[in-house]
């Protein structure tokens, strides 16, 4: 087992936050140019939404592309340096948080779809979120996640939940320190939906056209009826 922890993939894109913010802005990451950032933006469309809450947006590529699509789009994320591009170029209300203060009621309001795309790197801060989220969803609302495909970022580790060492490969020289992350099978995902209160409603996996093979996994969500109760009862309770 590798000493890996959430601590450490918050330091490393506090470090990155400016080679990441370039990196997103010109382009430079093909799987998203040619796939992903597409796929994220149909899932969340097909709704529709009147309300978007982008969870670890990052620099707020996300938020300002549904600028003009969605009626409120906001972005959060607990890098200061990453939110503060973010805000310089506008398009939405981003904020600086935690989702371990997500979870403790950081946030107000409610949102129709509540959005991870690849922002759910962690374990214990991950495994949070997904309890806090029902809280923040509007009623009939919907929690999409995009994140790398199990099976192809497995690589040649053996196909089970645990850290992993992180990489810049294929992102330039400027990027230091790779962040760690949890890596999780395809049951596990689905295990972590149904453990913290949801019923998935679909999963896809966008294929890159080039080497053919999925290029993420998405998941679409929404909170159990008995969840959804037990939410009434306890805003009720306070």
């Amino acid at each position: 087992m590798y000493p890996f922890s959430d601590e450490q993939i918050f330091d490393s894109w506090s470090k990155n936050a400016c080679q990441w913010s370039e990196a997103v802005r010109k382009g430079k990451i093909e799987s998203r140019r040619l796939v992903t950032n597409d796929a994220i933006v149909e899932a969340i469309l097909k709704r529709p939404p009147q309300s978007v809450l982008d969870v670890g947006c990052g620099e707020g590529w996300l938020v300002r592309e549904l600028a003009d699509k969605v009626a409120h789009v906001s972005g959060v994320d607990v890098v200061p340096g990453l939110i503060e591009r973010a805000q310089n170029a506008g398009g939405g209300s981003f904020y600086v948080a935690s989702y371990d203060e997500i979870a403790r009621g950081a946030l107000d309001g409610l949102s129709d779809v509540v959005v991870c795309n690849f922002s759910l790197l962690g374990k214990e801060s991950v495994e949070t979120l997904f309890k806090a989220v029902p809280s923040i969803l509007a009623p009939n609302g919907a929690f999409i996640v995009q994140t790398l495909h199990p099976l192809v970022s497995c690589g040649n580790s053996p196909y089970q939940d645990g850290w992993r060492e992180g990489s810049w490969d294929g992102f330039g020289p400027d990027f230091t320190d790779p962040a760690p992350w949890y890596f999780r099978t395809l049951s596990s995902w689905v295990t972590l939906f149904q453990s913290s209160g949801f019923r998935l409603l679909e999963v896809s996996e966008p294929v890159h056209p080039k080497t053919h093979k999925p290029a993420s996994v998405i998941f679409i969500a929404e909170v159990t009826a008995n969840n959804s109760l037990q939410l009434g009862a306890d805003v009720s309770a306070e």
